[in-house]
């Protein structure tokens, strides 16, 4: 653990002011559901800002976990090593074992989890152990034409990791960085092909996910196909 006296001064301030801030923010335990590039990604650093929440991506946990040799990072490595998927119940383990982090406090974010409905069965029956539930899963609706318009038309400068879109933010000379002049490369994710198979995944395994919350009365529908300011002003209405 960092030693306080070591901090500067406006590093702690800062983090005391957030804290009070924060201490007024009601609890709220979300998951964000919605096909790749349906901007979740884009509206979650937000929610997390605004309400206070802790930002549970399952991949970085898992990773962070074997990093930490954690009991279940070591089952995990396991499983993984042995080139199997890592079980529901484990991932399952490793989102309860973040929830005691006082980052966690007023409540999480989990993005990418769950993908099926035994995973969000399991991931309920842990929540209900700590006396808690899901509070709103916010649905990132959109049609597949428009997500195929906005990924296969990224193209991205390797070196800065600046993004352009053929369409909605072209280079000012085609295939060019607009600083350097040097070439942009197209991930190996963003082609149609890909985002094809990755859409088949989300529509056979995910989407009944949100039909098992609906039955809850806990979904709220986003139209993601707006711009993105409208989109955080459409979330900031559902969770208010």
């Amino acid at each position: 653990m960092a030693n306080l006296e070591d901090v500067p001064s406006v590093d702690l301030f800062t983090e005391v002011l957030r804290r009070m801030k924060c201490a007024t923010k009601p609890d709220k335990r979300l998951i964000l559901i919605g096909p790749p590039g349906s901007g979740k990604g884009t509206q979650s650093p937000i929610i997390k800002d605004e309400y206070c929440l802790c930002h549970l991506a399952t991949g970085d946990m898992l990773r962070a976990a074997v990093a930490a040799r954690t009991p279940l990072g070591t089952k995990a490595k396991e499983a993984m090593d042995k080139g199997e998927l890592v079980s529901d119940d484990l991932v399952v383990g490793i989102i309860d074992e973040a929830l005691k982090k006082p980052s966690c406090q007023k409540g999480f974010i989990l993005d990418g989890f769950p993908r099926t409905v035994v995973q969000a069965q399991k991931l309920d029956e842990m929540l209900k152990n700590r006396g808690t539930k899901v509070d709103k899963v916010l649905n990132f609706a959109i049609d597949d034409a428009i997500l195929e318009e906005r990924i296969t038309g990224r193209w991205i400068h390797p070196a800065s990791g600046r993004s352009y879109h053929t369409k909605f933010a072209p280079p000012k000379v085609p295939g060019v960085d607009d600083a350097t002049g040097e070439p942009l490369i197209q991930r190996k994710d963003d082609t149609a092909a890909v985002l094809k198979s990755r859409l088949e995944a989300f529509h056979k395994q995910t989407e009944p996910v949100i039909d098992y919350y609906a039955k809850k009365g806990v979904v709220a529908n986003l139209p993601a196909e707006k711009p993105p300011k409208e989109v955080t002003v459409e979330v900031q209405k559902v969770l208010s």
